[in-house]
């Protein structure tokens, strides 16, 4: 169940909920918005009723509500607002602005990544993506550079100022992923790795939490109340395709879960067109329909030359047909009302 405190309570008066919540053997977590604050109340099972109406009668607390989810904390109602994630340089990830993710499936040499890096950012791309380790389904397949790859990941946001996402695949590897990083990326394939996702929940930068191949989005939200619930509350949903009977694309872009997803939880969501269809030509329609079905973002796969890349060419965008893609994006922002975040910034 959730508490919501009363607009103007001290945090002595929180805290002595929280102590007596806790004294009656539940967990809690607490989460801020600019105006409320909620208390959510995590194991209750048995008389439900009469615990809600044991704290409703507290004078610091607002009302209290029964959550049927199964996904508690973010559901709707476990928040007061939107998560928005902030990162340094002003980013913003759930706010206004639309941001686009655009690099390398992979990093693959240091002259690549600085020039992809140099090119997405003048196109108004705001976060360099690129994989240092690599989920690969054949085990000859590249995968990754590894350490050497975060470091040239780190040198490409020196250089363009654009903050790194990146994927971490092994809980032993998170606190080297965090220190390079500035959003930990937990793949498709470990969406139900819950020793990971309790590993990443310890980490203090944001997690960005892809759709299992075959998940239901009550399982991909369950995941990402691991994360929650671990104490990470900067959660970032990605829809990047499921696995259907269609076989002309890689997987099946399900944008209904965006809009979807937004009636749900109050976590932000990007949508990964080129995973979802596997085709470089795909990639720009669908990412304007991500746009107008109200992503707060896209992650884009780009390649200096994609018939020679290490991983994914075949889904992988030009520079220019990536300077394309940004230009009929600017149309759709504005009739959406939420502008690219590149283009926002040059107008502040």
């Amino acid at each position: 169940m959730i508490i919501v405190i009363k607009q103007g309570a001290t945090p002595e008066q929180t805290q002595a909920v929280v102590d007596k919540v806790t004294a009656m053997g539940y967990g809690v977590n607490v989460s801020k918005g600019a105006e409320r604050l909620i208390i959510g109340v995590l194991g209750v099972r048995e008389n439900k009723d009469m615990l809600a109406a044991q704290l409703a009668s507290l004078p610091q607390v607002e009302r209290v509500m029964p959550v049927s989810k199964s996904f508690k904390l973010v559901s709707r109602e476990g928040a007061p607002g939107d998560t928005i994630i902030r990162l340094k340089g002003g980013v913003e990830i759930g706010g206004t602005a639309v941001h686009v993710m655009a690099g390398p499936c992979t990093v693959e040499g240091r002259d690549m990544m600085l020039e992809t890096a140099a090119w997405v950012k003048k196109c108004g791309a705001t976060l360099l993506r690129g994989g240092a380790y690599k989920p690969s389904t054949s085990p000859y397949s590249f995968q990754g550079m590894g350490k050497e790859g975060l470091e040239i990941l780190a040198a490409a946001r020196e250089r363009t100022g654009l903050p790194v996402i990146t994927e971490v695949m092994d809980p032993r590897d998170v606190p080297q992923v965090e220190e390079y990083a500035d959003i930990l990326q937990i793949g498709a394939r470990n969406m139900q790795n819950f020793n990971l996702l309790k590993e990443v929940a310890k980490a203090r930068k944001p997690i960005m939490l892809k759709r299992g191949l075959s998940a239901t989005i009550e399982e991909w939200l369950l995941a990402a109340e691991y994360i929650y619930a671990g104490g990470n509350h900067d959660v970032i949903l990605c829809e990047r395709g499921i696995r259907t009977f269609e076989t002309a694309t890689r997987n099946t872009l399900d944008l209904s879960a965006v809009p979807l997803v937004k009636q749900l939880t109050h976590l932000p969501i990007i949508v990964d067109p080129s995973h979802a269809t596997g085709k470089w030509d795909l990639v720009a329609p669908m990412a304007r329909a991500g746009l107008a079905a109200g992503a707060d973002g896209l992650i884009i796969e780009v390649h200096p030359n994609p018939s020679e890349a290490l991983k994914d060419g075949f889904e992988s965008l030009t520079f220019d047909n990536f300077a394309a893609l940004m230009e009929g994006l600017r149309p759709i922002a504005r009739a959406v009302g939420r502008p690219l975040a590149s283009d926002a910034a040059a107008l502040a």
